[in-house]
C-alpha cells in the first residue's frame, strides 16, 4: 500500500510504513509541501495513496465532495512527538485492514482509532 504524508506529520513516519511493508513519500520530498490540500487529495487519488495528515481540512473535503477516497489516516487530540506519531500509526497499521484504509477515514488519537467508511454520508 502506498501513502502521501501532509507537512503536519513527521517524514520519519516512512520508517514506520516500510517496516510494515508499505511504500510512502512525504510531501517536502516532492516538493508539494506548499500545495493546497485540494490537490493534495487529488495526487493521492490519482497515485492510489492514502494521506497521513494532522490537517482537518482533509476530512471536510472528502465529506464535501462524497467522495470514495483517497483514504485518510488523520492525527487528532493534539501535538504529539515523533515518537508519538509513530507509535500511533503503528497502531492503526495493527488495528485497520489495508483495504479498509484505502476506503477510509482512520482517525487516531490516544485512546482509540476511529474508522468511518467513503463516501461519507450528508445526511442529517
Amino acid at each position: 500500500m502506498k501513502f502521501l504524508l501532509d507537512m503536519p506529520v513527521s517524514a520519519s513516519l516512512i520508517e514506520v510504513l516500510q517496516s510494515h511493508g508499505h511504500e510512502g513519500i512525504h510531501v517536502h520530498q516532492i516538493g508539494r509541501d506548499r500545495d493546497p490540500d485540494d490537490e493534495l487529495l487529488e495526487l493521492a487519488r490519482h497515485e492510489n495513496r492514502v494521506v497521513i495528515t494532522a490537517d482537518l481540512d482533509f476530512a471536510r473535503l472528502l465529506a464535501l465532495s462524497l467522495a470514495e477516497g483517497p483514504g485518510l489516516i488523520l492525527f487528532r487530540g493534539g501535538n504529539y512527538s515523533d515518537s508519538e506519531m509513530r507509535q500511533l500509526l503503528v497502531r492503526v497499521l495493527q488495528e485497520v485492514p489495508s483495504e479498509t484504509l484505502s476506503q477510509s477515514i482512520s482517525v487516531v488519537d490516544e485512546r482509540q482509532v476511529r474508522v468511518t467508511t467513503l463516501p461519507l454520508d450528508r445526511q442529517p
